[in-house]
């Protein structure tokens, strides 16, 4: 059985994208060991529309999804099947009403439900209809949560890995999406409460956002929303001073780069930028973590510069 660590990689795909084998249902399932053939998954997605067999068809699919091509299609076009998946998303709720009663098992399985649905929301052919469909509100729940509990932490890290997917091929209609369906809020309360990878996908879906001309439009047309987002990147500066993370660290200086592209956010950074980012091109102002952090990512400290240079305070 799957256990929820594995579940917790889902969400860092947000970084790599599915493997696609050539052949559409030719050579599926091209990993070491015993391929399935097309019979073998057509099979699988059949048994997901029979309560009984769903577990196990759940979990062989979860973890077959990389090798499988054009699973995603195959999944969003047979009859009953994204039916069965929302079905499983949904028969949870209940369990996230306090108190809290979200067991392990349940988590598990709902990752898988969510993993194969990571797959429809990555690839380009099925992407326009599950955002048509509007099922990406469907995992709104799960990241409201805020139960620092591993089952619950498992399913909101999942389903930031869902909304990862989306984000990373640019697309105004994911873009527009997200914004209209008020992500941002969801998205900053992970960045200041979740785990560390949690904060990690969370703040890469804020930067996404951000970088769209229409999503930094958004978050700097009113002081609110401006601060909403400054404030958290700027407690998340303060948090990385006691734990290093320079993979978060990079996204959030991408961040604050990106927000400084716009002519008032820019006078506002001047004033309420981290003090501890601050610092001369040496590093040798910067405290301890953060300057170690930066002295092993030469991107991020470029962003960093950029970042001063354009606020004025080099």
């Amino acid at each position: 059985r799957k256990t929820g660590v594995g579940n917790a990689v889902v969400a860092m795909e947000y970084m790599t994208p599915p493997l696609l084998v050539t052949g559409r249902m030719q050579g599926m399932g091209a990993t070491p060991g015993r391929p399935p053939g097309a019979e073998e998954v057509y099979h699988l997605v059949q048994d997901l529309r029979i309560s009984e067999r769903r577990e196990n068809a759940l979990l062989e699919l979860s973890k077959r999804r990389e090798s499988l091509m054009d699973l995603a299609p195959i999944l969003w076009h047979s009859v009953g099947t994204i039916v069965a998946l929302i079905q499983e998303i949904v028969c949870i709720y209940p369990q996230l009403s306090a108190p809290p009663s979200l067991t392990a098992p349940a988590s598990n399985r709902v990752c898988n439900s969510l993993a194969l649905l990571q797959c429809v929301a990555s690839h380009p052919e099925t992407r326009p209809l599950f955002l048509k469909a509007h099922i990406p509100l469907l995992l709104y729940p799960f990241l409201n949560t805020v139960s620092k509990e591993r089952p619950f932490e498992y399913l909101r890290l999942t389903s930031l890995g869902v909304i990862g997917a989306l984000v990373k091929v640019d697309d105004a209609e994911v873009i527009n999406f997200l914004l209209q369906t008020e992500i941002i809020p969801l998205c900053l309360r992970i960045m200041e409460t979740g785990s560390e990878l949690s904060k990690t996908v969370a703040t890469f879906i804020v930067q996404k956002l951000l970088l769209d001309d229409m999503g930094l439009t958004y978050i700097c047309a009113t002081a609110e929303r401006f601060y909403a987002v400054s404030s958290v990147l700027a407690k998340m500066v303060a948090t990385l001073q006691k734990s290093p993370s320079i993979r978060l660290l990079k996204h959030v200086i991408r961040c604050f780069l990106r927000l400084s592209d716009n002519p008032r956010a820019r006078e506002a950074l001047r004033q309420c930028l981290p003090e501890c980012l601050q610092a001369d091109p040496t590093l040798q102002c910067l405290p301890p973590p953060i300057a170690n952090c930066l002295r092993e990512d030469s991107a991020t400290k470029r962003w960093l510069l950029q970042l001063l240079s354009n606020l004025n305070l080099r």
